[in-house]
């Protein structure tokens, strides 16, 4: 990250530069404007023939000199700027090493297979993003044949956060109205906010629409339970509808952040619905990428530096554990505490009579004629009494 910050700082400097300049410019350009509409004005009230001509000569020349002097200095500051932008391409060209080979598996993308796997990715990713064009435009171009099932689904949930997006909760209310039980099942409070939401743009058309809001409010008859609080402010609030809510106690409703919130809040409820994530898993691949990609052409700098090249001899596996972060944490995971490594399908998690827990391959290792002893304690055992466990 260090170094995305230092292209950050030269970056910001630039954009300084660009923004003091563009002011600066205005400034001289105006000021010169006015000095020559001023000597215009001159000459038109008094004519050449009453004006010492000396004195006409000399204005005129000033005139000029200021004005060769203003361009020579913008043309001096727009240079100093070209020089500033590109400390800007030494900088990403300093902190970030362009050849990343080293560090990726050959031929990751040579099989046919593969490169379906990947296109199908960046299709669902574009579907995500309402890019739905594109999608079609690369389905076509790579021969990727995509069910309808698996659009339709997001066609819809683009559809429904466009109108979100444009304070229009019509078509979520009614989404949420149709999946209610399966909601309801993962202890969801969608719909419930989308009708507090509602009855908040009602507020927000005054007094004339208090009789339509007295009457909006029977939708949250069936939430009173588990919302009884948010109810009795919503309810309070119509009291000082009069006198506008901006005004009142209950200015807090009128936050405009809501409505970034309840997109987030149905974006992950009809993710879950549909088994999705919440994030695009191209994005998810990307970020996690960005953050490993620096430690691991750290460690190809150090192994080329110390000449153990052995080290490191599978690129499909990581020679350290790299911290992603718990927003990477997608399910649970066990690391060998003897040999250091995660395990795997191949090389499941192995639980031993005595409770602890290794990896296949480390108990392999540790057998001796036919039995083993465990690592953490004196218990000694038979190897076919471990038994795989699963996370």
């Amino acid at each position: 990250m260090e170094q995305c910050a230092c292209v950050e700082r030269e970056l910001e400097k630039v954009l300084h530069r660009f923004v003091t300049y563009g002011h600066q410019s205005e400034e001289r350009l105006d000021e010169l404007l006015r000095n020559v509409c001023e000597l215009r004005s001159r000459l038109v009230a008094y004519g050449v023939q009453d004006t010492d001509l000396s004195v006409l000569h000399q204005t005129m020349a000033q005139c000029c000199k200021e004005i060769k002097e203003t361009v020579q200095m913008l043309a001096s500051r727009h240079k100093d700027i070209h020089g500033s932008v590109s400390k800007v391409g030494k900088a990403i060209d300093r902190n970030f090493d362009a050849e990343v080979s080293a560090v990726v598996a050959e031929n990751v993308w040579d099989s046919p297979e593969r490169q379906k796997y990947l296109s199908e990715t960046i299709v669902e990713h574009l579907y995500r993003q309402g890019m739905l064009s594109v999608a079609e435009d690369l389905c076509q171009e790579s021969g990727v044949v995509i069910d309808m099932s698996m659009k339709q689904p997001f066609l819809e949930l683009n559809r429904i956060l466009e109108a979100l997006r444009t304070q229009d909760l019509r078509p979520a209310l009614e989404w949420a109205v149709t999946n209610r039980q399966r909601l309801l099942d993962l202890n969801s409070t969608l719909e419930f906010k989308l009708h507090r939401l509602y009855f908040i743009s009602l507020l927000n058309g005054g007094i004339s629409k208090q009789q339509e809001a007295l009457q909006y409010a029977r939708h949250f008859q069936p939430f009173a339970s588990q919302h009884q609080r948010d109810i009795q402010i919503l309810m309070g609030s119509l009291v000082y509808l009069r006198h506008g809510i901006e005004n009142s106690p209950y200015r807090s409703l009128l936050e405009t952040d809501q409505w970034a919130e309840i997109c987030n809040i149905f974006t992950r409820d009809a993710c879950a619905l549909l088994g999705l994530s919440v994030e695009s898993p191209l994005s998810v691949s990307f970020a996690s990428g960005c953050m490993a990609l620096p430690v691991l052409m750290n460690i190809k700098q150090v192994i080329e530096q110390r000449q153990c090249s052995g080290v490191w001899t599978h690129k499909d596996e990581l020679p350290i554990e790299i911290d992603l972060g718990k927003k990477c944490w997608y399910h649970s995971v066990f690391a060998c505490p003897i040999l250091r490594q995660q395990t795997s399908e191949s090389n499941p998690p192995m639980k031993l009579i005595c409770g602890h827990v290794i990896s296949r391959d480390a108990l392999n290792k540790l057998t001796n004629a036919g039995k083993l002893k465990c690592p953490y304690c004196p218990m000694e055992q038979n190897p076919s009494d471990a038994k795989q466990i699963f996370f």
